[in-house]
């Protein structure tokens, strides 16, 4: 492999198109087709009536934005907690620290039909069920612990003597953490970010017994078709959720480029910045 790195590349550009590009394509034919019906290798009849219900129903485009304000939302909250804490239990001897850990992680091992029962339960009580804060606040649970983790592996690569040459020059905390730690975490930060919206996009269960049906996110619109209703209207939403999905992620990846070609500029202004 190392004396032909092309075949490597050629190997990586193969699983690409089997594993990535391929699930999509029955997905593509499936939203174009009129009743596809086993055993056709492909479609008989083409239609974009899946396409046309999708697009006309007023109903998508308000489940994308909520289910884009509710991630981002999420994202934000889980950088405001995981920010802190990985910073606590990464730079002080904190006792207990395994508990700690064992407690943020917990909800990727603990079935989530199990935690959103008891959350329900507690948010009946405060009337914070069917409200887009329920349904925010419940989100945190599955999606914070992918945050802490990336923030925390930053952290574990940031050395304190960059922060006391800061302080020596007489840097501030607040100068310290904007000038020197927020830089090194932001690969981490944006990891961490970009896991949380894919999954608190993903997120069904809970948003449907926390949202009781008042909440409609995209998820919530696909099911029906999956488990029984249309598989061309559901192959359509599939394309759309994994669309948005998509163009999160670039958006977050174009935005962190761009943080760094400003901070390049304005650390070498005659280089200047490309508009």
């Amino acid at each position: 492999m190392k004396k032909h790195p092309h075949l490597l590349s050629m190997f990586f550009f193969i699983a690409l198109i089997i594993f990535v590009i391929v699930p999509f394509v029955p997905l593509l034919l499936s939203s174009l087709s009129f009743g596809w019906r086993w055993p056709d290798v492909f479609p008989q009849d083409w239609s974009l009536r899946a396409w046309e219900y999708v697009m006309n129903d007023g109903r998508t485009w308000q489940a994308v934005g909520i289910s884009l304000w509710i991630a981002l939302i999420v994202t934000a909250v889980n950088i405001v907690l995981a920010v802190p804490a990985a910073n606590a239990l990464v730079r002080y001897p904190v006792r207990g620290r395994w508990l700690f850990e064992a407690i943020i992680f917990a909800p990727i091992l603990i079935p989530p039909f199990i935690s959103v029962m008891g959350i329900h339960l507690t948010f009946l009580r405060l009337g914070l069920t069917e409200t887009v804060l329920g349904v925010v606040l419940a989100h945190i649970a599955p999606t914070l612990p992918y945050m802490f983790r990336a923030v925390m592996v930053s952290y574990q690569t940031l050395s304190a003597d960059w922060e006391d040459q800061a302080r020596m020059l007489g840097a501030g905390a607040w100068q310290r953490f904007f000038h020197v730690v927020l830089p090194h975490l932001l690969p981490g930060i944006l990891a961490g970010a970009s896991l949380s919206v894919l999954i608190s996009l993903s997120q069904y269960l809970i948003t449907f017994i926390i949202g009781a049906g008042q909440v409609v996110t995209l998820p919530i619109l696909l099911f029906p078709f999956i488990s029984g209703g249309d598989p061309g209207i559901a192959s359509a939403y599939s394309l759309l959720y994994a669309a948005i999905a998509i163009a999160a992620l670039i958006g977050m990846d174009a935005a962190l480029k761009r943080y760094y070609q400003l901070n390049k500029a304005r650390q070498d202004p005659a280089k200047g910045v490309e508009p």
